[in-house]
Parts: C-alpha cells; sequence; structure tokens
C-alpha cells in the first residue's frame, strides 16, 4: 500500500504522456532508490507507454537502476589514473570480500558495489567512494583492512 501511495504521489505532478516518462523515471527512483518492476508497469499503465519501451528507455541510461543500492555504495573509479595503479584488483577484492560482483547488492541490503568512469580525485589513485566518502590509495591489504574495520564496527553496535 505505501509503494501504491508513493507512485500516486510521484505521477501527481504529471499529466501521463509519454514525453514525460524519464522524468517520471527519475522521479520514482528518486523516491524508491531504484526502479522497481511493479512501479514499471505502473509507470507504463500512467503513460501509456508499452512496458517494454519504458525498459528499452530506462535500461538506455546509465542513471537508473533496477536494484536497490544497499545501506554501503561501494564505487571503484576505473578511471586511466585508478585503472593504471590497480583499480581491478580493487574491485576483485571487494568482490571476493562482500561475495557480490559489480552491479549487486548483498542479500542484506548492506553493501552495493559498482564501477564509475572516475570520481575525480586521480592524484589519490586508485581509489573507492563509500556512500559519499573517498577511500584513497587502495590496495587489495587496505580493502581488507577496510572490511574488517567494517565488520568490527557493525560487531560493536
Amino acid at each position: 500500500m505505501q509503494q501504491c501511495e508513493c507512485l500516486d504521489e510521484a505521477f501527481s505532478g504529471y499529466r501521463g504522456s509519454e514525453d514525460e516518462l524519464i522524468p517520471i523515471l527519475q522521479d520514482v527512483q528518486r523516491r524508491f532508490g531504484y526502479l522497481p518492476e511493479d512501479a514499471m508497469q505502473a509507470i507504463a499503465a500512467f503513460t501509456g507507454v508499452p512496458e517494454s519501451q519504458v525498459y528499452a528507455v530506462a535500461t538506455f541510461y546509465a542513471q537508473f537502476r533496477f536494484t536497490p543500492i544497499g545501506r554501503t555504495h561501494i564505487m571503484v573509479c576505473r578511471g586511466t589514473s585508478c585503472h593504471v595503479r590497480g583499480a581491478p584488483r580493487i574491485l576483485a577484492e571487494i568482490e571476493k570480500r562482500l561475495g557480490i560482483k559489480e552491479g549487486e547488492t548483498t542479500p542484506d541490503l548492506e553493501y552495493s558495489l559498482e564501477t564509475v568512469a572516475c570520481i575525480g580525485a586521480c592524484g589519490l589513485s586508485p581509489c573507492i567512494m563509500t556512500n559519499k566518502a573517498v577511500q584513497a590509495k587502495m590496495t587489495p591489504k587496505k580493502v581488507a583492512e577496510y572490511f574488517r574495520k567494517a565488520v568490527d564496527d557493525d560487531g560493536k553496535s
């Protein structure tokens, strides 16, 4: 019921025309953090756009996601500087530690993992961002320490 009310609120500022599809997708994602399947169906019904076309538009743009983001959102920079200085090894270590691959979220919704083209901290490469905090000059060993500390901190709470 809460999701239905949230969609009603999201749709309230729109006429339901096809040219509003992207703003509606953005608004729904802002409210849920991702685009749930039933929300995509509701968007199609509201706009009169076939579901396949709604999905085609949403999958075309990198800004849209179809799975929830974890409480800790990890972004691994794959920019040139980070790549040359070991970003693939950093990503592999995070995947190993979390048991998920790039683009996935842990079943408990604690962590989500993605790569980004650049986070703009090239002088600190290789970098990751956890939520909005930059972790600089990462190594596989630092990744292991970071997650060991994160688990220890969670255990103390």
